[in-house]
């Protein structure tokens, strides 16, 4: 108890002291995104604070520095995903000949009852191996002990039925 109280107030003095540096550090990385800086630098010092790792005044400046580091480096992977993924449905809505329009979005209606066609075609074994798995969450070990089967036998059925209502909704979206 004596450590955590030590190693809070070590990293309370690091953050009085150099909130701002770090927060300078972390923004000259950002550059166009420096409104962000100001949440990693908030959640390098929320993560020193659930840390269980040992945290002295000496070790403390690398890993803050080091955090910093990763989170940034996390930060700019997350904007390349989000770019990408934004490019994609940009291109993709172009190349359609329409802008967002309202024919191409399916409701959340009219997916689930594609769904459901698709999962009226399996067999009665898979329909239930598939429902207790993607409507109730479970998983495939829970499953065996529910139905009293094999755990190959329910991963076959729960893998032949996703193939199926995969190619089901594939052709009926297409």
């Amino acid at each position: 108890m004596d450590y955590t109280i030590t190693k809070q107030a070590i990293i309370a003095d690091y953050y009085t002291f150099h909130y701002e540096e770090l927060l300078a550090f972390v923004t000259s990385r950002l550059h166009v995104y420096s409104d962000e800086a100001e949440d990693i630098v908030q959640n390098v010092f929320l993560r020193l604070l659930q840390t269980d790792k040992m945290i002295t005044p000496i070790t403390l400046p690398c890993l803050v520095y080091t955090m910093a580091r990763h989170l940034i480096c996390d930060f700019w992977r997350h904007r390349k995903r989000v770019e990408e993924h934004e490019h994609f449905i940009q291109g993709s809505m172009g190349a359609a000949g329409c802008c967002e329009s309202v024919e191409m979005v399916y409701s959340v209606v009219e997916i689930t009852e594609l769904m459901e066609r698709g999962i009226a075609r399996l067999s009665e074994k898979q329909r239930k191996v598939y429902r207790l798995n993607v409507c109730d969450g479970m998983k495939v070990g829970e499953i065996c002990r529910e139905l009293g089967l094999n755990y190959k036998c329910v991963e076959n059925r729960l893998g032949a039925a996703r193939k199926e209502v995969r190619g089901y909704m594939k052709r009926m979206l297409a």
